[in-house]
């Protein structure tokens, strides 16, 4: 049984939706930030990488508020185990992938990309999508199907 007896779960649709729309957000405008430097656009640019960061920021305090108030922990058998030691990993991962954002913003704004040459952006952006690919997993397994 998923979850075990006795463990009450988050609401799927609370703040872990919140941060799925988040996440997906993110990778939006990433990819259009990405599209604009293509074209030349650097301005535009920038403020896609920027509100990229924005919902980055917000996935991540939204994290810590459901950690602070979860009704289980850790050493609550083994679905607090899977359940922060996956969530926990992915927290890292976008704190990894938002250096990496944070980073090609910079070089952004100091034209280190160009229309032709840009690989640390794109580098960036498939990391990016690879770490809301794995939410999506995370969501379905840990807190949907947690919840049925």
């Amino acid at each position: 049984m998923w979850p075990p007896v006795g463990i009450q779960v988050v609401n799927p649709f609370g703040i872990p939706l919140m941060n799925t729309i988040f996440l997906l957000a993110s990778g939006m405008y990433l990819t259009s930030a990405h599209y604009r430097l293509i074209a030349g656009l650097k301005f535009t640019t920038i403020n896609g990488l920027g509100l990229t960061l924005f919902y980055a920021i917000c996935f991540m305090i939204n994290q810590g508020i459901e950690y602070w108030f979860a009704l289980f922990d850790m050493s609550d058998g083994i679905y607090g185990s899977c359940f922060f030691i996956m969530t926990g990993f992915h927290g890292l991962h976008v704190i990894i992938g938002t250096i990496f954002i944070i980073v090609a913003t910079i070089r952004t704004k100091l034209s280190h990309f160009s229309r032709e040459h840009h690989i640390g952006f794109e580098t960036a952006a498939w990391y990016w999508h690879f770490v809301d690919i794995v939410w999506l997993a995370l969501f379905l397994a840990l807190y949907w199907w947690g919840s049925l």
